[in-house]
């Protein structure tokens, strides 16, 4: 299951985005100079878990982080609704979700399961893998389960500033792009788009020319040494080219709830997420982004660029 996931993630997360004329003068468009190294240093999965809360919240709080997203399907959502509230400032997103991938930990849809019953497993939960829920799920179906997702953030009192993509499940084919791109454009949000040069002209015939497309998008896969964890991401920051990136990390302490959610897992797992925590908000990273020159920034900037009705 993990093997076709990260094959999918490797190829639409790691990929430069053809520098177009929108492109290159983004960072000028944000009001920074041509040649300048903006990122943003992402945490996903927030509302998975206390964990993942605590220590997401935390670097929010640190600027270790600039930005996150929610899983709107997860238990935990109430809570990250409460700091929504409590912290209007903060970059939050939609990861919008269309997958349930631990063993002994499940969530199903937010939409009534008798309208988006093609993304039911036999189990009655969302699918455990990228590919083999592509392979069933209806873009109608999924449309109305997003739309669901982000209709329950609002009315839980969560205005996100973008939208992406829970393991790339709408990454995957020209209808699945549409739909993320349809929801986005309708709750004039900014998301996140990914092509490749030579990409087949019908995987974004859903875009718009007032789209922000963003230069690199960074995530970490096996395998790393646990040792490795500062190198590893000292290197990504230290190679940054002029532009807008983002690095994708996954924040939560290793502790007894967050094994129990991540269990048999070797990859993305508890003691990964919390090495990512560490190493984000270590002295040792914040030093390599400032001698690197490069400026934290936010999908709540990018998104000031969408024009509004």
């Amino acid at each position: 299951m993990h093997t076709r996931r990260l094959a999918l993630l490797c190829l639409l997360m790691a990929m430069s985005l053809p520098a177009g004329a929108q492109n290159q003068n983004l960072a000028q468009r944000l009001g920074y100079p041509a040649d300048a190294k903006l990122l943003i240093i992402h945490a996903d999965d927030l509302a998975v878990a206390h964990s993942e809360d605590m220590a997401s919240f935390e670097a929010l709080r640190q600027g270790a982080v600039s930005s996150a997203s929610i899983m709107v399907p997860c238990p935990w959502l109430t809570e990250v609704a409460d700091y929504a509230k409590g912290h209007p400032d903060a970059d939050l997103g939609l990861h919008l979700t269309l997958t349930s991938e631990w063993k002994t930990y499940r969530w199903g849809p937010v939409a009534p399961r008798d309208q988006v019953p093609s993304l039911l497993d036999p189990q009655g939960y969302l699918y455990p893998d990228t590919m083999e829920a592509v392979r069933h799920i209806k873009p109608e179906e999924a449309e109305r389960e997003v739309r669901a997702q982000v209709e329950t953030a609002l009315r839980m009192g969560i205005h996100p500033t973008h939208l992406d993509s829970h393991m790339a499940v709408l990454f995957a084919n020209p209808a699945l792009v549409a739909v993320l791109a349809n929801v986005a454009h309708d709750y004039h949000l900014p998301f996140l788009m990914l092509k490749i040069p030579g990409t087949p002209p019908e995987m974004t015939a859903a875009f718009k020319s007032a789209d922000v497309i963003i230069d690199h998008v960074f995530m970490a896969s096996p395998p790393i040494e646990a040792d490795g964890w500062l190198s590893y991401y000292s290197h990504i920051v230290k190679s940054l080219t002029p532009g807008v990136s983002e690095l994708i990390v996954h924040l939560a302490y290793d502790d007894a709830e967050m094994r129990a959610v991540t269990v048999s897992h070797a990859d993305y797992e508890s003691a990964w997420r919390q090495r990512d925590f560490n190493v984000m908000t270590s002295p040792e990273f914040r030093k390599v982004l400032q001698v690197s020159h490069v400026t934290l920034v936010t999908w709540r900037e990018l998104g000031k660029l969408i024009p509004k009705p």
